[in-house]
Order: C-alpha cells, then structure tokens, then sequence
C-alpha cells in the first residue's frame, strides 16, 4: 500500500495535555503513540517523508525544541519520547486547526511530489479531521489509520473516522496493514 508518492503525517503529538479533557487525551495519545511509532520506523525504511505539523502554543519565535521544552509534563514525557522528530523530519507549526491553514504545508508537499497522505495523531475528531477535510478539497488521497488517531472522546473519534471514510474518501485500515 505504501508508494513513493506518500507522506506520513503526525498531528499536535508534541502536546502539554494542560486542558479540561487533557489528561484522559494524553492516555489515549499514549496509546496511539506505539503505533504511530512503528508506523514512523516502516514509513523511514521505506525511504518517505515524515512530516510533524503541531501547534505552537502562541510562542512566537519557537522552534521544535522549546515547545518540547514548553510541553514538558509527566503527561506528554512518555509520548514525547516515543515520537521524538529526527533530523531528516519535516517539521511545521501550524496556527489554527488545520494543517494547511497559514502553514507551508501543501507548498511542501508538492516539493516532494506527494499525493497521498497517511495521517496520524490528534485530536482524530479537531485536528485531524480538519486536515482530512482539506486535504479532500486539495485532491489529497487519504490514509487514516484507526489506531493512529485519538480524541478525548470515544464517540466524536469513530464520528470523524466515519467521516472521513464516507465523506473524504479515506481509506481507515489499521496501521500494521499499512
């Protein structure tokens, strides 16, 4: 299933979980992150690109390593870890919901002549969903994998992943199928 025209996308992984629903995201998100890891390493072996694209947490003149620092937490350590971008990663910060909103990501993404993306990470129904979502409209094919995405809540999580197969077309197999 993977070609030489896909790129593997982790959302808003690098997170502080410091909100009202972060603590139960944050054991989801730990969850996912084993996966999204062993995705990560078969995706590197194949030669593709991996693109991180998170929030920024309103720093202004940030880069990856002080909003690592910023979210440094006994919540978000073990993901961090796990999923830690390497040198040759892609790495954005995006302002808004979206991965393509005020981002450089489809100028990316056209760089390296992809037209599928693999999307991972959360929040499956927020996030991801908007990226799905703009991507669909950017005539991106999508991969969505089901134990890759998480959302603090369980219903709004198979919502999106419905919704991103029926209505954007996404293929939502689970990551080791991938």
């Amino acid at each position: 299933m993977i070609k030489e025209n896909v790129a593997l996308v982790i959302i808003d992984m690098i997170n502080d979980f410091q909100f009202e629903y972060g603590p139960v995201l944050a054991k989801k998100a730990k969850t996912i992150a084993k996966n999204i890891s062993i995705l990560k390493d078969r995706v590197r072996q194949q030669g593709l690109p991996i693109i991180y694209v998170n929030d920024y947490y309103q720093l202004h003149q940030t880069d990856i390593k002080t909003v690592v620092n910023y979210c440094h937490n006994t919540l978000s350590d073990p993901i961090i870890k796990m999923l830690y971008p390497e040198k040759d990663d892609y790495f954005l910060f995006k302002p808004k919901h979206s991965a393509f909103y005020g981002t450089a990501f489809d100028i990316l993404l056209r760089q390296l002549n992809v037209n599928t993306l693999i999307l991972t990470g959360i929040a499956g129904n927020i996030c991801v969903l908007f990226t799905a979502n703009d991507a669909y409209m950017r005539e991106y094919k999508l991969i969505v994998p089901t134990d890759c995405i998480a959302s603090n809540n369980d219903h709004d999580n198979e919502y999106a992943i419905k919704m991103m197969k029926n209505v954007l077309q996404a293929k939502t197999p689970y990551s080791h199928k991938i």
